[in-house]
């Protein structure tokens, strides 16, 4: 029993802290490279307009120069030129803004949830250990009932409440979010998810997460019911069975649910990064080629005047 407690003090007071401190770092460095990023496609936008606008009036004080001095309204080579210059500044706009996009998708609508989900996890199993402390140290119940308590808090926040009242707060403040979706009375990693929602099929697996989870919070109540009533034996055969309708069953279906909902947007993430570099990598050789073909055009267009202004 003092191995047990030694590594279970182990797991609270170290292991669990460092991988949220962890998960926070690391979330703290993506924020700085995205703000980064972020800055740095705005800049580099800014200048690509700014640079195209200038080109594409350079491009018709030439065309006004040579119209007024070898007496021609237009010049054929220098309007497809001006053409060109459009299209790279379309195109390379497009390409700067549409990266600039999928970054933001990537981290605002995917990394958040994957992040707060990632918490939820790591949160969910410490309290399903919880559980299981609550059968096996019975001088130490009450501090562990206080623990599943808090950690019930941290996934889905319920301000008032006990652990006696907590499944009627749950129940209350999540009928009212069915009724409507904007009516969230409650806090967590949950309610950040739910706050987040963006690609097809998300919002569904969100609620089926916060809906296996209110059943494994009732199971927790099953359990503390059978000790009060002096069957401890049948408390910890549903706490540790996986059979249908038992604690581990239920708590594997939460499982389940959280995976669904956090690899939609682990997916939807790598399809943005993938998408983003595509973004540069397809687009910007065209604005390129086309910033190319202008200069040509350019050229071109102006050695005829030129050889007449040298004859």
């Amino acid at each position: 029993m003092d191995d047990y407690r030694s590594a279970t003090a182990l797991l609270s007071a170290e292991i669990r802290p460092e991988s949220q401190a962890l998960i926070a770092a690391n979330d703290d460095a993506y924020e700085t490279e995205y703000d980064a990023a972020r800055s740095r496609l705005s800049a580099e936008l800014i200048t690509a307009v700014v640079l195209g606008l200038l080109l594409l009036a350079l491009l018709a004080m030439l065309q006004w120069y040579l119209a007024r001095s070898f007496h021609r309204i237009l010049n054929p080579g220098l309007m497809a030129a001006t053409l060109c210059a459009c299209i790279a500044l379309a195109v390379g706009g497009q390409a700067i803004a549409a990266s600039s996009e999928h970054l933001r998708g990537a981290r605002r609508d995917a990394f958040d949830s994957v992040v707060a989900l990632s918490r939820a996890r790591a949160v969910a199993y410490d309290a399903n250990a919880d559980e299981s402390r609550y059968l096996l140290v019975k001088q130490e119940r009450t501090g562990y009932e206080q623990a599943l308590l808090d950690k019930s808090q941290q996934l889905y926040g319920i301000g008032g409440v006990s652990i006696d009242t907590y499944d009627a707060g749950l129940e209350d403040t999540w009928s009212a979010y069915r009724t409507d979706p904007t009516d969230l009375r409650f806090t967590g990693e949950f309610r950040r998810e739910l706050d987040n929602i963006t690609f097809p099929r998300e919002r569904a697996a969100a609620e089926r997460t916060v809906e296996t989870y209110a059943v494994y919070q009732r199971d927790d109540r099953t359990i503390r019911r059978l000790v009060a009533e002096g069957k401890e034996r049948e408390a910890v055969a549903f706490c540790i069975s996986w059979d249908k309708n038992k604690s581990n069953a239920h708590f594997g279906a939460w499982m389940d649910a959280l995976d669904e909902v956090t690899e939609i947007n682990r997916t939807h993430f790598a399809t943005s990064v993938r998408e983003g570099r595509g973004a540069v990598s397809g687009l910007l050789p065209a604005a390129g080629g086309a910033l190319v073909a202008a200069a040509a055009l350019t050229v071109l267009s102006l050695r005829p005047r030129l050889a007449e202004f040298r004859g």
